[in-house]
């Protein structure tokens, strides 16, 4: 597309001064795909300075001083780690080496559109801040469900954009103006940077020509796209399917009026790749998960010094089972690399729960890798009044949007009185609001020491609480430290817990599978009559039943916790399973448990196990299980994709045995392709990992493929389904072609179609026998037509 722009550069120039003319202050550069791996499908990566300056130039052109020229970019195509092969590094220098060269050609801001990953957003925003001073949009494209297609939703976009030091944050391509409206109702009063939204002109569909048409007409596009100002948007646009007419008829609409103010919620948030942790002053008292921790604990040592994540994972999975909001996320220990231990753990959490994570680590460097990497807004532990902390950590924290934990040291260490230590945080706020932070950005460290060695310990950290409360400053405790040389130490935990919840505690860091700990807090939210408490509180004691029962030695009352899990991510699978194999493989496949599965398949193997059993009674159960996860909207993309390249690498080990036992016929062959003109295969790549695991033979064609190689293929390989996939408007019709161009060749394969683009209704229309909203789907339907049966 950039070459033939070069080549026919007047026609863009006419098109572009169409919409100067219709009123835009704001023209895109078409540099969209000019990064260095987009470029490199078509061997032009060595031309891209050449290139992106002469797009930008043509703009420039066009504009005529009439309006900004922003420098246009987006996605590669090539997924991050641990979902794709790119590195987070390797992406920032792509995207810094693109901003460069827009900057150097005279752009007037940057804009990073139609995305579809917070994390590739982030990388994006990152190389612009460290590249140059222009200012940086955001948009991303969301699915109907109100999440883009890495599962992230709106407001934990914003969030994290923001924080992160986005210039404006918004929507473009998606929908129609109409089906965006809940989307910043979502987000308009958690940030407070400008809102852009720049919605389709409705729905593409194909008229009687095969053009791709768009169903609202210049007039019905205004007035609905003049609703989004009113819920506070004030940068508003067209994305496809939008002409200077419609840009014209918006303008209409908005003339004269000024940008809506919006009420900023008084809320500080968290988030994670996937969800937003919001709280306030008197909201429910919220549990940091403290397991992730070395410290003390003999057999996570030994799986770190191993490089095995095995059971912080499943630290990760109980503790949000049992009600931690947040999980703390410390490897500081010796014999191990704490940085890349860390930064490992932050891509295989994700895959197992999606709270937000407290980084905590002594050691800055860990801290900065840590932050930079994480795909959300992550808690700090901590900054203190040390030199090192509050000159490097603190502006670190900054740069990267993170909220931290201010912990009440200084060079002298402890305080020594109550004053010195309300001393302390102040000093630390200051040096925090000068670099932008704001005291919903801060959460206050109590500092517990134990009743035991200082009888005014519980006192002075509860006044420090009232002090913080009264300053608009959320808390926290390392509840433990208390009790620390004394006897039943739980008694006194709880005790502590609910004075301290009195005063206004936001959080503690504890282990939540303590049962009586958990029911104190929830209890003592009940007390406090805090909003939705009641409910939370039968919940959790109907989910964690707490029974005490006499012991047979001695008469002391010992307390049990016999609840079941709680409902989130998938129960464990049978342990009585027969040899286990259900327990083993099917649980890695669940999870995406991928480093070992091959090594555990080998293992089961020679132990006697059937390669087609394990596959029938442990792959096939988990992978569909995985799907059914998946429609429910509990599983999001990551963790579908780590969930089929474990089957795939399982079924990979058992192949040899499958054929050897294997006595009927193969399984139907499917030919898969993205249609001409289209280079997009992230989707496609998904539904052909999915067909393997299911057992298909699969022929992969590759993306922008011509109508008569994928039918020459299709009677090659006597194919009983062939898939196309198409995620642009423009090559949606190209599908058509195809179709038509197999009943005319004779071939009696069905069609199965698919795509960001692609409606059930479209797939009728155009004569495709099935269609498939994702890859899990896809499966469903490849069996449906081959009429094979899940039983």
């Amino acid at each position: 597309p950039e070459r033939w722009i070069l080549e026919n550069e007047e026609v863009l120039i006419k098109l572009q001064k169409e919409y100067v003319e219709a009123g835009t202050n704001i023209l895109y550069a078409p540099t969209f795909s000019a990064n260095r791996i987009k470029l490199g499908e078509y061997g032009l990566e060595d031309s891209i300075e050449e290139i992106n300056h002469r797009l930008v130039e043509i703009s420039r052109k066009a504009a005529d001083g009439k309006a900004y020229v922003a420098g246009d970019m987006t996605m590669t195509g090539e997924p991050l780690a641990p979902v794709g092969r790119m590195q987070f590094e390797e992406l920032v220098d792509i995207y810094k080496e693109q901003i460069r060269h827009l900057a150097d050609a005279g752009v007037d801001l940057l804009v990073v559109e139609t995305m579809m990953s917070l994390q590739e957003c982030r990388a994006a925003l990152i190389a612009a801040k460290e590249t140059c001073d222009l200012p940086v949009m955001v948009t991303m494209t969301f699915e109907a469900d109100g999440r883009a297609l890495f599962g992230t939703d709106v407001l934990t976009a914003a969030v994290t954009l923001e924080k992160l030091g986005a210039d404006a944050f918004g929507v473009n391509c998606s929908t129609g103006p109409e089906q965006m409206q809940p989307l910043f109702k979502a987000v308009r009063e958690a940030v407070s940077l400008p809102l852009i939204a720049k919605p389709n002109a409705g729905m593409p569909t194909l008229n009687e020509r095969g053009d791709t048409v768009y169903s609202m007409d210049p007039t019905a596009f205004a007035t609905e796209t003049a609703k989004l100002w009113e819920e506070g948007v004030s940068l508003l646009g067209g994305c496809c399917g939008t002409t200077p007419e419609h840009i014209e008829a918006l303008i209409g609409r908005l003339r004269g009026k000024q940008p809506v103010i919006r009420q900023r919620a008084d809320r500080s948030y968290l988030t994670s790749e996937r969800k937003t942790l919001d709280f306030g002053q008197g909201d429910p008292f919220l549990i940091v998960g403290e397991r992730i921790n070395p410290t003390g604990k003999k057999k996570l040592q030994e799986e770190l010094r191993e490089g095995n994540l095995d059971r912080v994972l499943s630290f990760a999975e109980e503790q949000e089972a049992q009600g931690a909001s947040l999980l703390d996320v410390n490897f500081g220990m010796s014999g191990i690399d704490e940085e890349a231990l860390m930064l490992r753990a932050l891509e295989e959490i994700p895959g197992v729960t999606n709270l937000p994570l407290v980084i905590d680590s002594s050691d800055i460097q860990v801290c900065e890798a840590a932050l930079r990497r994480y795909p959300g807004r992550a808690l700090l532990n901590s900054v203190s009044l040390e030199s090192e902390k509050i000159t490097k950590l603190l502006p670190i924290a900054a740069k990267y949007g993170a909220m931290f934990i201010l912990l009440p040291l200084s060079e002298a260490g402890l305080p020594e009185s109550l004053e010195e230590k309300i001393r302390i945080i102040d000093t630390i706020c200051e040096k925090a609001f000068a670099l932008g932070f704001t005291p919903k950005d801060i959460v206050v460290d109590g500092l517990v020491t134990t009743v035991g060695a200082n009888p005014m310990a519980a006192m002075e950290t509860l006044e420090t609480i009232r002090y913080c409360r009264e300053k608009g400053l959320a808390t926290v405790i390392g509840l433990s430290n208390i009790s620390f040389g004394l006897p039943e130490r739980t008694l006194l935990n709880m005790s502590f817990l609910t004075m301290a919840i009195r005063e206004g505690l936001t959080m503690a860091i504890a282990n939540p599978s303590q049962s009586l700990l958990m029911a104190a807090a929830f209890a003592g939210d009940l007390m406090m009559n805090k909003k939705g408490s009641d409910l939370r509180y039968i919940e959790r004691v109907q989910a964690h039943p707490i029974q005490t029962v006499q012991s047979k030695d001695g008469g002391k009352e010992k307390v049990q916790n016999t609840g079941k899990r709680k409902e989130g991510f998938p129960e464990e699978a049978d342990p009585e399973a027969k040899d286990g194999r259900r327990t083993v493989l099917y649980e890695m496949v669940l999870k995406g448990r991928k480093n070992k599965i091959e090594a555990s398949t080998r293992e089961l193997l020679s132990r006697g196990a059937e390669a087609n059993e394990l596959l029938n009674h442990s792959l096939l159960p988990a992978i569909n299980e995985v799907g059914e996860l998946f429609d429910k909207g509990r599983y999001f993309l990551p963790q579908l994709i780590a969930s089929a390249e474990a089957m795939k690498r399982s079924i990979e080990v058992l192949e040899p045995y499958l054929l050897q036992e294997k006595q009927g016929s193969k399984m139907p062959a499917v030919v898969i392709a993205t249609v001409s003109g289209d280079i997009h295969d992230i989707g496609k790549n998904l539904v052909i990992l999915m067909l393997k695991n299911h057992g298909f033979q699969v022929f992969d064609l590759g993306k922008d493929v011509s109508k008569e190689r994928i039918i020459e293929k299709a009677v090659e390989t006597k194919a009983s389904v062939i898939g196309l996939s198409a995620l642009m408007t423009t090559t949606m019709k190209y599908m058509k072609e195809v179709i038509d161009y197999a009943k005319e060749r004779g071939v009696a394969a069905k069609f199965m179609i698919g795509g960001a683009v692609i409606t059930p209704e479209y797939a009728q229309e155009i004569g495709a026998h099935g269609y498939g909203a994702d890859a899990a789907e896809a499966v469903r339907v490849a069996k449906a037509l081959c009429g094979i049966s899940d039983h």
